[in-house]
């Protein structure tokens, strides 16, 4: 087993999700998994997320979720919101390590950061 440290948001209803979470596993690594959708978001931990993905709130966003409706229009710090709201609506896994985040879609890019 390795000693990196990897943190993945994981809902274990996704198979992109579980497919991650076994790729990781497969490497030898036992991760932290966050069971995000329990224990939900801080808007501190998601802009620090997204700083380390290079990504804005929308390019995460499941825009098909019901909780997005209205969204269309919406500022990064309203999607924000919506997303400490209502944490279905960050796109998963997001996969954290010291080399950096990914979105694990398709599971296969957690590799890029382990």
């Amino acid at each position: 087993m390795t000693d990196i440290p990897v943190t993945i948001f994981h809902n274990p209803r996704c198979s992109k999700s579980r497919a991650a979470l076994e790729l990781i596993r497969e490497k030898g690594i036992e991760p932290d998994v966050v069971l995000y959708l329990q224990t939900g978001w801080t808007k501190a931990r998601l802009k620090d997320l997204l700083k380390r993905l290079g990504l804005k709130p929308r390019d995460i966003l499941r825009a098909g979720e019901t909780e997005a409706a209205g969204l269309d229009g919406a500022s990064d710090a309203e999607i924000l919101t919506a997303m400490v709201a209502h944490p279905i609506l960050v796109e998963r896994p997001i996969v954290e390590t010291p080399k950096g985040a990914v979105v694990g879609r398709p599971p296969e890019r957690v590799l890029e950061v382990l």
